[in-house]
């Protein structure tokens, strides 16, 4: 308990006090996706115990009203917007309960971490940005609403559910952008795809039990990370099995018995592992497959110079897929897209529509796949995920569709575009990045419920955001925290 505050000392010092501070407040709270009731309530408190009009909707959306510093009450409202939960992620080595503890973090350099798992920056710093501006006294701004989301990560329900004509403002900002340079003027929609089937299992002829397993991969966000060429953990072990299955004949089976990879649909899978019987030992098959796993990682030396492809011994399984059953999952899983579909035509260098093949996941003969399908394009997401069903259909697998969100229509024209790159020019000296990302964001779907909003998204450079790598710039926090004011005291008036 002592290092944990040490190491939460140690945040609270840095600068802006009163952003980071708040921040090292919130990562005391557990706040996995689903449940941030803690939090909300926290948040809630804080704003009760300062006199403002705060209230909550039906899914449990935190809204905070704060009226306008003396000299700005002509201006325009604007509208703040930040997530409250974070994705959950460690390391395999990493003793962690996120429903109970709260995050360890460092300082290391210009960054700060955690110890072993994700870091909550997204979206904590934009949250703590909220707090830090609602409780203060001196900073000038219009009147705000602060609106405090739920479970961003996994369905977007809060922005999703968020009820018509609850807020009031002309302007919003949302903070969960991950680079300092950057003005976000649109984004991709989504859709999640899910696949199942109780697959016909039998004893197993093999002798050998092998656990093969993918792991090491840099992982990283499925939308914002995709075109980077990151290493699917998932689509690797396929790939290791299909050539195991290739070596094998009548004497030496290959019998898949399980699978378990990934987790988050919205996260690169790092790890993933398999069980098979063999008539091979891990021993032999380490020997037979060295070359395809030098081969593995060489291809991805660049992006995941850690990859890592194990063959150890384990205990037979107890039951195996029937041959023509696990085959046909194998084939389904590597026909399945994965990785970037298409680039827009329009924007050079923004994906325009692509796959992550998320989960995988098989014990007892049930099957279970999870994808989620990108694109800012509605007509090409649809088309891609008919795709997919496709695979797996030829695979008697049944597929259903959740979670679907639109994006949002860039508009680099807008009043708002025009003033927050004419602050960066001013603050900095040089152009910011105005662009459209590949990402399911909140914005998207409150613009589409709040359809004459003029919107922007910015904030602090994060790196490594869903994975245990996740890091915070110290120094970019500073330099949007003075991006951020400058844009409250330069709102524009009302017409």
């Amino acid at each position: 308990m002592a290092e944990f505050r040490a190491m939460s000392d140690a945040v609270r010092q840095l600068e802006p006090k009163a952003l980071w501070g708040r921040f090292a407040d919130l990562n005391a709270i557990p706040r996995p996706s689903g449940k941030e009731e803690a939090v909300c309530q926290w948040i809630t408190g804080l704003a009760q115990s300062h006199g403002l009009d705060v209230s909550s909707d039906d899914v449990g959306n935190v809204l905070v009203r704060k009226p306008a510093t003396a000299g700005m009450e002509n201006r325009k409202t604007v509208i703040l917007q930040s997530h409250v939960d974070m994705v959950c992620q460690k390391n395999n080595d990493t003793d962690f309960d996120f429903d109970t503890q709260g995050i360890r973090m460092k300082v290391d350099g210009d960054w700060v971490r955690a110890e072993g798992t994700t870091l909550g920056a997204d979206n904590g710093l934009g949250v703590a940005t909220m707090l830090a501006i609602m409780e203060s006294k001196n900073a000038p701004h219009p009147p705000l609403e602060l609106l405090f989301t739920i479970d961003e990560e996994t369905g977007m329900t809060g922005a999703l559910e968020l009820k018509q004509g609850w807020m009031k403002g002309e302007i919003l900002l949302n903070l969960d952008t991950e680079d300092d340079r950057e003005i976000g003027i649109g984004c991709a929609g989504g859709i999640d795809l899910g696949f199942s089937g109780q697959l016909a299992t039998t004893a197993p002829a093999a002798e050998h039990g092998v656990l093969v397993e993918v792991k090491g991969g840099s992982g990283g966000h499925s939308g914002m990370d995709i075109h980077k060429g990151i290493a699917n953990a998932n689509k690797l072990l396929v790939r290791v099995l299909r050539e195991m299955m290739l070596y094998s004949d009548g004497s030496t089976p290959v019998e898949l018995s399980s699978l378990d990879g990934g987790g988050l649909r919205n996260a690169i899978p790092r790890e993933a592992r398999a069980s098979v019987a063999s008539g091979l030992s891990a021993a032999e098959w380490s020997q037979k497959l060295h070359g395809l796993v030098a081969d593995i990682q060489a291809e991805y030396r660049t992006t995941d110079p850690s990859l890592s492809v194990s063959f150890e011994t384990a205990d037979t399984p107890g039951q195996v897929l029937a041959a023509a059953a696990g085959d046909t999952l194998l084939a389904a899983l590597d026909f399945c897209p994965n990785g970037i579909d298409r680039m827009s035509p329009d924007i050079e260098g923004l994906v325009q529509t692509s796959n992550n093949v998320a989960r995988i996941a098989l014990k007892e003969g049930a099957a279970e796949v999870h994808c989620l399908t990108r694109s800012s394009v509605d007509t090409e997401k649809m088309d891609l995920a008919r795709r997919i069903e496709a695979g797996f259909a030829l695979a008697g697998m049944k597929a259903s569709r959740g979670g679907a969100y639109p994006g949002w229509t860039p508009d680099p024209d807008s009043e708002v575009v025009r003033m927050m790159a004419d602050l960066y020019r001013e603050l900095h000296g040089h152009e910011p990045l105005v662009l459209a990302c590949h990402a399911g964001l909140e914005y998207g779907i409150l613009g589409s419920r709040y359809p004459n909003l003029d919107m922007v998204s910015f904030g602090p450079t994060i790196l490594g955001a869903h994975s245990p790598d996740e890091r915070a710039s110290i120094s970019s926090v500073h330099k949007y925290w003075a991006w951020f004011l400058e844009s409250l005291a330069r709102t524009p008036q009302r017409a």
